[in-house]
């Protein structure tokens, strides 16, 4: 990116682009005068990304210190997915300016970023050619895969620990007790040593537990945003696998995004689904689908061992 002469700006313009050539409205201009897309120089800031509708009346940013590569490339499309869906519900009443449940927010960027296709990288003009062979293919899947399909785990025990907190199950002196309690049942992992309570408070090295942010609407977003990345492929007309699809430019499935973007949560979220999926329930089997080549290939390399833990 950085040979293609790509800057913050333009990175975000990216990223803006991609909601425009489905036939969504651009960015309002207040947007690049009021965001922060780099570290300041001059003080400390909180650079986890994040996006805003300051005012809860179109007054859309960012806040992010960008760096100039495919990570936060995806992670502009991201918070773009926030913005898109304040903007289209902002004019609804106050108590309806939300997503139609916590899921909705965090899935809408990160369904376009499955459309950032290698492909699609080719026709914007940021690689060359399109790998042809299998290795590549696998190799891609692989490192999806290891942040969205290893997140699921995680996302989950986040905030089974919070909860256990807030209802007294899980006692000031147990949370580090708890918390490996849980990394283990769900995820196999453990400390390298003892982590005796309560000298240690390692859930606190995890960002949203000391913000107070609600975590099952990442876990959430994991599927949502393959079950509509699929629909929004059936509305392209795409035929391939599920994997191989970009929306980009296919204003008929940005039709869909907007009828679902405008209801914020003035309707159920069954109904917010179905705007988008036609079905008024949630699916994993697109997320199934969509790593279809890797789980071949895993089931090969697998085959007679025993695993888990």
């Amino acid at each position: 990116m950085k040979k293609a002469k790509y800057d913050e700006v333009k990175l975000v313009k990216l990223g803006e682009s991609f909601f425009t050539s489905l036939g969504l409205d651009p960015l309002p201009a207040t947007f690049w005068e009021r965001s922060m897309l780099q570290k300041p120089k001059d003080r400390e800031v909180v650079c986890h990304a994040s996006a805003w509708d300051v005012d809860l009346n179109d007054d859309l940013r960012i806040k992010m210190c960008i760096k100039i590569n495919q990570e936060d490339m995806v992670t502009v499309h991201h918070e773009l997915g926030h913005n898109y869906y304040y903007h289209y519900y902002y004019k609804l009443p106050v108590l309806f300016q939300n997503g139609a449940h916590d899921g909705f927010h965090e899935a809408i960027g990160d369904a376009i970023a499955l459309s950032i296709t290698p492909a699609y990288l080719k026709q914007i003009g940021l690689i060359a050619d399109v790998p042809a062979d299998d290795k590549g293919l696998i190799n891609l899947q692989m490192q999806d895969a290891l942040e969205k399909i290893a997140f699921l785990p995680f996302g989950k025990l986040i905030d089974q620990w919070r909860w256990d907190v807030f209802s007294g199950k899980t006692a000031p002196e147990k949370y580090n007790e708890a918390w490996w309690a849980l990394r283990a049942k769900y995820q196999g992992l453990a400390p390298p040593e003892g982590r005796p309570d309560p000298e240690f408070f390692d859930a606190g090295a995890k960002y949203h537990i000391p913000a107070n942010v609600p975590y099952t609407r990442y876990f959430l977003a994991r599927i949502l945003q393959f079950q509509f990345h699929k629909a929004l492929c059936e509305a392209a007309g795409h035929t391939g696998p599920l994997h191989e699809c970009s929306i980009y430019g296919k204003t008929a499935a940005g039709d869909k995004l907007k009828a679902m973007l405008a209801l914020g949560s003035s309707k159920p979220w069954p109904e917010a689904m179905a705007a988008i999926t036609g079905t008024k329930q949630m699916d994993g089997g697109a997320l199934i689908e969509y790593f279809a080549p890797l789980e071949k290939w895993l089931d090969e390399q697998n085959a007679g061992k025993k695993c888990g833990w």
